[in-house]
């Protein structure tokens, strides 16, 4: 007989969060149970951002102490990889830091024969990073594009240092990576000399150990580094990202983070999605360090 008592793992890197070591997943969205006997555990399998690991790492964690005799197993990998593996039936939920493309829904209906169903889960100041040490305090859009399409190579340009400006970005299967390419640079390609990382962690963790760098990710990254204030143009306010400034939507690179289903959530994805909108999983939300929803 299974024991009710859950055994927590957590590995942070591409995070698994897991509980009860030896269940076997029931059925998609976690239903079923096995046989005449006690219910098996019920699991939930979600992939995708990486911008919402510790996001989602925290969510199941807490969900499953409140609710024992479930088991949510959370990997990251980018925002492109939870989209394919939602279109290829590998994963009940995958989270996105990027809406999901029309081209991908229609993948989704072609495969599965079932509509894409979206939840917003969170809100997003897309923060601009750089080290303590770096004096520049804000940065207007144009200027921001025009140093990831490798225009501006300099920080003296900008009004810092006479320091050469070092590039930290996401890969190309990231949500933020596709984000800030579109509303950023305009759909242009980003110069040759950024380095891409593996998730917004290690770029948060590049910048803070670089006063030449410049980064960009989920604001909930950025502890030991300082965000700077963005204007819309050259002669609009500075804003800061926090809550407020995201909600009203005066900070320019404000998102939402999703959640996306094949149909309408089902048993456990159903329960868990409800927790996570719920004033007890917007708390978690503020408690990592990104912005509930708007009421």
């Amino acid at each position: 007989m299974i024991s009710r008592r859950s055994i927590l793992a957590v590995l942070v890197s591409g995070v698994f969060v897991a509980a009860a070591a030896g269940c076997t997943r029931s059925a998609p969205q976690g239903g079923g149970d096995a046989g005449g006997g006690a219910p098996s555990k019920q699991t939930l399998t979600i992939k995708g951002s990486d911008t919402m690991v510790l996001l989602g790492q925290r969510w199941a964690e807490t969900f499953m102490k409140e609710h024992p005799a479930s088991s949510i197993q959370v990997t990251g990998g980018g925002s492109g990889t939870g989209i394919a593996a939602l279109i290829n039936g590998s994963t009940d939920l995958a989270n996105s830091s990027r809406p999901m493309k029309d081209k991908e829904k229609d993948e989704v209906k072609a495969k599965r024969k079932i509509d894409v169903v979206e939840t917003k889960v969170a809100l997003d100041a897309l923060a601009v990073y750089v080290a303590d040490a770096n004096p520049l305090k804000e940065m207007d859009l144009d200027q921001l594009a025009k140093v990831y399409l490798g225009q501006i190579t300099n920080w003296k340009d900008l009004g810092g240092a006479d320091q050469k400006i070092t590039l930290y970005g996401r890969e190309n299967n990231s949500g933020t990576y596709g984000y800030f390419k579109e509303h950023v640079l305009a759909n242009k390609d980003f110069a040759p000399a950024v380095q891409t990382l593996a998730g917004t962690s290690a770029v948060a963790n590049a910048v803070k150990g670089d006063p030449s760098g410049i980064g960009y990710g989920g604001i909930a990254y950025a502890a030991g580094i300082r965000p700077l204030k963005i204007k819309k143009t050259k002669d609009a306010p500075a804003v800061e990202p926090k809550l407020e400034t995201a909600k009203d939507g005066s900070y320019p690179i404000s998102r939402f983070l999703y959640v996306y289903s094949a149909g309408e959530p089902q048993g456990l994805a159903k329960d868990f999605l409800a927790w996570v909108v719920s004033d007890a999983g917007q708390k978690v939300v503020s408690d990592v360090g990104y912005f509930p929803l708007p009421k």
